[in-house]
């Protein structure tokens, strides 16, 4: 089991940064990969980023490649994600995930928002 609980969010102009952390409450967090999701009011859930449980290997959507950077550091139970260059588009609930492997999530954070304006 694990608790996730993420902070960071708020409200940018377009151009900005934000930098969202997700901290994880449980003893076993270097076992489990980490992902980021986003949703926007009216749409469904997507995939942001991830990143495997040794940090080796990550995975961005096409949307935020080049803007977006995930990291994680096992001994501080938490995961990042550094938002640059923000856009209106990336306005959304940004949620953070922990499962056995990247894709497979099974424990999911409330959630923290992001909003960015034109």
């Amino acid at each position: 089991q694990v608790q996730l609980v993420e902070s960071g969010g708020g409200l940018v102009q377009a151009g900005g940064s934000l930098r969202l952390s997700c901290a994880a409450a449980g003893r076993t967090f270097s076992s489990y990969a980490m992902g980021w999701f986003r949703q926007a009011p009216g749409k469904e859930r997507e995939f942001v980023a991830s990143i495997a449980r040794s940090g080796l290997s990550k995975n961005y959507a096409d949307s935020v490649k080049g803007r977006f950077t995930i990291s994680k550091d096992n001994a501080k139970n938490t995961v990042w994600l550094q938002m640059n260059s923000l856009k209106p588009e990336d306005t959304g609930v940004y949620l953070c995930a922990a499962g056995p492997r990247e894709g497979v999530y099974g424990f999911w954070g409330q959630g923290t928002q992001v909003t960015v304006s034109s």
